[in-house]
Formats: structure tokens, C-alpha cells, sequence
């Protein structure tokens, strides 16, 4: 029996770990649970599971639960205790499913715990992926990727990388992949957050929408596998059945196909390197539409074209073009600026900021605020 431990577990990630853990009560026990302030949801899934804590990293939130309460669930509040139970001795894995920057220093504390993490915050790598990474092999702890990408391209490598030439991550193209660029100047935050194929949180739909996501899946990618720029690419997969591609120099390439169901990484990831049932349906592929595969348009989606700038450029780049994206879709989901804008932001506060080697926490943390007020006096 393992101990989980959910961060973010009232998100679309958090919810598809509770559905696969449901289906092997012998195997997983919910030993915590955090949100930041969905409290009404949390005291739902604390009377169902009753793991032994639950986090609100809004005090109010806390009080509110607490209140509500009637199990033994002991309830916690603000977010320096997520590293309390990222790390608590009764704790073997960690779903690191926090969205943005938040959720890097309770990551951060799992690895340094040696716990087996299973990675769907991805801003902890393009922020800190030499220290995270570098801290994962000092303590012993397990890193699986829960992107469906990441994931595709750590299965595809279980025979190892002798002969590998590249790999390549499939972007779905989100929902505007046929939509004209001039059209793309009226867009509402409510169209971009309408994916074609996923469930997700209105941020990570947004940054979808721009392809920031691929861009920043690019960054994970060479701190995951260690790899360069030159040897990582994208294609577009409007489908979303091809989950990534890798490539050998003889010629041959290997990928990893499924239905587009969160579900399949998280359950292959908590098995690792066994396999169980997950509940999604198998694959048919004589059922499925013809599969489409197209270039990304880098003018349309000049997120990506920044990542990928970044990742040249390393030092701090990469943290500052994080920081720079969550402060425009901020800004764009609150109706301050236009869709194309949020590129342009970007842009912009990587032209504005020096580029510098980022080698301690501290410096990655300065080095996000200052971005995060470049970007802040752009709007």
C-alpha cells in the first residue's frame, strides 16, 4: 500500500489521480490532499477519502473547511506546509499537479525527501531544472513525467538512447490550429479556454491556445531526458492520439499511442514499472478519423518560437519567459489585454531583462519577481 499525496487535487490532474486510484483501493491509500481555495470541493473528497491531511493555501479556505469538518482529517493552512507534506515521512508518492510557479518549492522539497514524484507541475523544471534535477539524483528520487508527452517519450526510452536522434512532442494546435491569424485579434478568454480534446484549469487551456504549453513542454523535455534544443521538435496532432515520437539514426522511430485520457500517464506512472488498469477505453484505431500531422505555424504561435529562444539562450531566460507568460494570461483572462498581446508581452520582457546564470533558489525567485514586474509594466 502507497501513500499519496495530491498537490492540487481539486484540478482536472487531481481528479483524474482520485479516478485511477478508485480502481485499486488495495494498492493506493490518499494520505493528503492540498487545494488553494475550493474548499467546498475539498470537504467532499476529505468525507470520501479521509486522508490524514488537508492543505488550503488560503487561510479563509482553511477555516472554512475546518469548520465544515466532522472526520479526523487534520486541516492545514497556507503554502509552506505543502512542503510539510510533500515531504512527511509516511509520504511515498507525490502528484505535483500545482499550476504555475506556486507549485516549484513543494516539488522542490518532494525530490529533496527522495520521494517518487510524479511530475505534472512543469514549472519546476523550466524555473530550476539543473537544481531539481541535480536534487532528484542526490536523494534517490524517482522523477515520472505525467505530460502525456514526457510520458510518451519516457516509455518509448525504457530500452534506452543509444542510436537516438531526436524527439519529437505532439501539440494538439488547441482551438484555433485553422483560425487565421488576423481572426485570432478578437478572441475571448472563453474560446481559449474551449480545447477540442482536454478538460483542463482556464490557464493551462490558454497557454494551449498559444502553444506556450508545447514551449514550455520543450524546456521539461531537455532537463528530462537531457537534451538540447537541436534535438527536440514538434509537430502538430490535432487528434491528440500520437502522444510523442522518438527518432534513431537508422532511420526508425518509435511512439507511444492512446486516447487522449490523462488518466493512462497517471496510472502508468503510479505502477511504474508494472502497468494497471486505468479505465480508459483501448485504443481502436479503425474507429478513429485519419490521423493529420502539420508543422507548427511559428508566426501564429510565436509562444512557442519563444521557448525555444529561451531554451538557446538558457541562463535565466527560461524563468523569465515563465514568469512573463502567467502574468499575460493573467492579464488576458481578465479581459486587460488581447490574445495576440500575450506573445507580445513575452517577448518583450526577454528583450528587457539581462540574461544571467540562475545556479541557487534564491536567484531563481529574484529572478521571477523581476520578470514578473517587467512584464507587470509592459500591461
Amino acid at each position: 500500500m502507497k501513500n499519496i499525496v495530491i498537490l492540487g487535487a481539486t484540478g482536472s490532474i487531481g481528479k483524474s489521480t482520485l479516478a485511477v486510484v478508485d480502481l485499486h483501493p488495495d494498492k493506493f491509500n490518499i494520505f493528503a490532499l492540498s487545494a488553494h481555495t475550493n474548499w467546498q470541493k475539498m470537504l467532499k473528497l476529505c468525507q470520501k477519502y479521509q486522508p490524514d491531511f488537508a492543505l488550503m493555501t488560503n487561510k479563509d479556505a482553511a477555516l472554512k473547511l475546518q469548520n465544515a469538518l466532522d472526520n479526523n482529517t487534520q486541516v492545514l493552512a497556507g503554502s509552506k506546509n505543502l512542503n510539510e507534506i510533500a515531504s512527511h515521512p509516511q509520504t511515498d508518492f507525490v502528484m505535483a499537479a500545482i499550476v504555475g510557479a506556486a507549485g516549484m518549492a513543494s516539488t522542490l522539497t518532494a525530490a529533496k525527501a527522495g520521494k517518487r514524484i510524479l511530475l505534472a507541475n512543469k514549472e519546476s523544471l523550466v524555473l530550476a531544472g539543473d537544481i531539481f534535477i541535480n536534487t532528484v539524483q542526490e536523494n534517490n528520487a524517482e522523477l515520472i513525467p505525467v505530460d502525456s508527452e514526457h510520458s510518451a517519450i519516457f516509455q518509448c526510452l525504457q530500452s534506452g538512447k543509444s542510436g537516438l536522434r531526436k524527439i519529437e512532442l505532439t501539440a494538439s494546435g488547441g482551438p484555433f490550429l485553422h483560425t487565421p491569424i488576423k481572426a485570432l485579434k478578437t478572441i475571448t478568454p472563453d474560446a481559449a479556454c474551449a480545447h477540442p480534446n482536454w478538460s483542463m484549469g482556464r490557464k493551462i487551456s490558454v497557454d494551449s491556445a498559444t502553444l506556450m504549453n508545447k514551449g514550455l513542454e520543450v524546456i521539461e523535455a531537455h532537463y528530462l531526458f537531457a537534451l538540447n534544443a537541436e534535438q527536440i521538435s514538434v509537430v502538430v496532432h490535432p487528434q491528440s492520439i500520437v502522444h510523442s515520437c522518438i527518432h534513431y539514426t537508422d532511420g526508425s522511430t518509435l511512439s507511444q499511442l492512446g486516447n487522449p485520457d490523462m488518466r493512462s500517464v497517471i496510472a502508468y506512472a503510479l505502477a511504474y514499472p508494472k502497468r494497471i488498469y486505468s479505465g480508459v477505453a483501448p485504443l481502436d484505431l479503425s474507429q478513429n478519423s485519419p490521423l493529420e500531422f502539420y508543422p507548427p505555424d511559428l508566426d501564429k504561435f510565436a509562444c512557442l518560437r519563444s521557448a525555444f529562444a529561451a531554451l538557446k539562450q538558457g541562463g535565466n531566460a527560461m524563468g523569465a519567459l515563465n514568469a512573463a507568460n502567467e502574468i499575460a494570461v493573467e492579464a488576458f483572462l481578465n479581459h486587460k489585454i488581447k490574445f495576440l498581446e500575450i506573445a507580445k508581452v513575452i517577448e518583450k520582457t526577454l528583450e528587457k531583462i539581462d540574461n544571467v546564470k540562475v545556479d541557487t533558489l534564491e536567484a531563481i525567485l529574484d529572478n521571477d519577481k523581476n520578470a514578473r514586474q517587467i512584464a507587470t509594466q509592459l500591461l
